[in-house]
């Protein structure tokens, strides 16, 4: 049969076709290795996210992924470092399938620091996957349990802590007017409050034995003299930064260049105990009691009323006259300034303005109850535990009742609401807890502030647990047995303990402050003997004060 040519090309396009089809079915395109993800995370056996804190120095992390994982891809995808930025070795080896990742440090790591574990995507699965989401796991190691110092008696512990800290008020003393400086770094600045807090220091240190009664004695002078003649003073009161050389105001703030009427009640308490201490009938002693009296009774505490009943007022200038405003109102530190301001003979305050600017007429109540504690009087959770400290080291709150409250239990109160709120630690801050709790007005590592439950930024100062001996002994020995011994390396230097911590992010402060020191040795005191309150509840004028307010068992 004779081909037309139209057939021949017809079965040619056929066989074409047909070649070209089993052409692409044999040719298949190369996949795409799929990316993979993590699984599980563990460190030494438990989960928490992504963050881990009190970690063992040797943790052993465990990472489960969902496809097996190519062994040559982990030393470029697994990095740890710390908080310096600086590379640690790591062992790595496979299991379960090669689906999980067994990650140990080479080497120890460091006690109380940061690291973290980073997994880039270098990661890659046996099949040349890509680890879908790069990760890092944070790591706090845990501290160091060993003790930094010798183990003694906790009586012992308690007067080394009271005469290490009480150095800073003696040693460390302005050498002209022998007031308290600021801080450890004032120079010649030294504070009105805080010398108060230093001359019961002196007291305590006198009857400690860490000086002589003739060396206080002397001290005291030199204060006492200073403050006579030399010191500026404005209706009596005294500013809250004095040059401890010249006896000129050092302004605290642009209008706070005058009197500040809740240092000087600070400061008054202070001399007020000291007048009660030194009691001989020696020409010295005698003098420096006559010369304290002349101070108390200078201060005109009711022209601070600005001539009404709503209360007193914080700061006067001699430039600014009354224009900062600021009524001294509870609950905060400031209780003692209405208790002299009724106790003086001369300047007296009504019942009228301590009702009316300290009570608010009953508005400083509170009667919440939080972690089970009923707190009678302040604000959310009571604020920053200086309130229980300041004015207490001289008023005896055991033997303080009203129709409020008794002011024991308040401040009792508070420091167990502090303490607990650090034991439940809601911000999960490293290391809170029992042994570590104490929130108050302090250094931290960005500046100062008021540290409390309500305003919790990690810091823990050490003035907050051993100034509440009086109110929670059991809580504030274990505070002080955890900072001497297992945190003393960091933090227990020439003046006893620095004034704040936080262990977040591994900062301790080099500051040592007059207002924080002098609450540790006098509460301190106040838990083992009583003394200052003895001495200060003794003063006939607190006597009358207290009876005047309404505030006596």
């Amino acid at each position: 049969m004779k081909v037309l040519p139209y057939q021949i090309v017809c079965v040619l396009l056929i066989l074409l076709c047909a070649c070209s089809k089993k052409a692409t079915e044999d040719v298949k395109p190369t996949p795409t290795p799929s990316s993979f993800s993590l699984n599980t995370l563990r460190v030494n056996g438990d989960y928490n996210g992504f963050d881990y804190k009190d970690v063992t120095t040797k943790p052993e992390i465990i990472l489960t992924f969902n496809t097996a994982l190519d062994a040559s891809s982990l030393a470029s995808a697994i990095l740890l470092k710390n908080t310096a930025g600086n590379s640690f070795a790591v062992q790595t080896f496979l299991t379960q399938n090669d689906s999980a990742i067994v990650i140990k440090p080479a080497l120890d790591l460091d006690y109380l620091n940061k690291y973290t574990l980073s997994v880039n995507n270098n990661l890659k699965s046996k099949a040349g996957g890509s680890l879908r989401t790069e990760f890092g796991v944070n790591l706090t190691t845990q501290i160091d349990a060993r003790d930094k110092f010798p183990r003694i008696s906790n009586d012992e512990l308690l007067t080394k802590v009271q005469q290490q800290t009480f150095r800073y008020f003696w040693d460390f003393g302005h050498p002209v007017s022998g007031l308290a400086r600021e801080r450890n770094t004032s120079g010649d600045i030294v504070t009105s409050g805080g010398s108060g807090f230093g001359i019961m220091a002196m007291v305590v240190g006198i009857e400690r034995k860490f000086i002589t009664r003739e060396q206080g004695l002397q001290r005291l002078t030199t204060i006492v003299d200073f403050l006579t003649n030399q010191a500026e003073k404005f209706h009596g009161a005294f500013p809250h930064w004095l040059n401890g050389a010249t006896g000129k105001t050092v302004p605290f703030s642009a209008k706070d260049n005058g009197a500040d009427l809740v240092e000087t009640s600070f400061l008054m308490q202070g001399l007020l105990t000291a007048r009660q201490y030194f009691d001989g009938n020696t020409q010295a002693e005698i003098t420096l009691r006559q010369k304290i009296n002349t101070l108390w009774n200078g201060v005109e505490w009711s022209w601070f009323t600005q001539n009404t009943s709503n209360g007193l007022y914080w700061h006067w200038s001699p430039t600014d006259a009354w224009t900062m405003n600021m009524k001294i109102s509870g609950w905060n530190e400031a209780l003692i300034t209405y208790v002299l301001g009724a106790s003086s003979e001369k300047y007296a305050i009504s019942k009228d303005v301590y009702q009316n600017g300290w009570t608010r007429n009953g508005a400083f109540k509170n009667g919440n109850s939080y972690f089970g504690v009923k707190l009678p009087l302040g604000g959310n959770m009571g604020g920053p535990l200086f309130f229980t400290h300041y004015s207490f080291l001289g008023l005896n709150p055991k033997l303080m009742t009203d129709q409020y409250t008794n002011y024991f239990d308040q401040n009792k109160a508070h420091a167990q609401i502090n303490y607990l709120y650090c034991k439940a630690n809601p911000k999960q801050y490293a290391f809170y807890g029992e042994n570590c709790w104490g929130l108050t007005a302090s250094d931290n590592e960005n500046g100062y502030s008021a540290h409390a439950p309500d305003n919790d930024l990690g810091v823990i100062s050490p003035t907050a647990a051993l100034a509440s001996f009086p109110y929670t002994p059991t809580e504030s020995m274990q505070a002080l047995q955890f900072f001497y011994y297992k945190l003393g390396d960091k933090i227990w230097k020439e003046y006893g303990f620095v004034d704040a911590f936080n262990l977040n992010k591994f900062w301790y402060a080099d500051s040592f402050l007059a207002i924080d020191q002098g609450p540790i040795i006098v509460m301190i005191e106040n838990h083992r003997s009583g003394l200052l309150w003895n001495l200060f509840m003794s003063c006939p004028e607190v006597k009358n004060g207290l009876k005047k307010l309404e505030l006596t068992n």
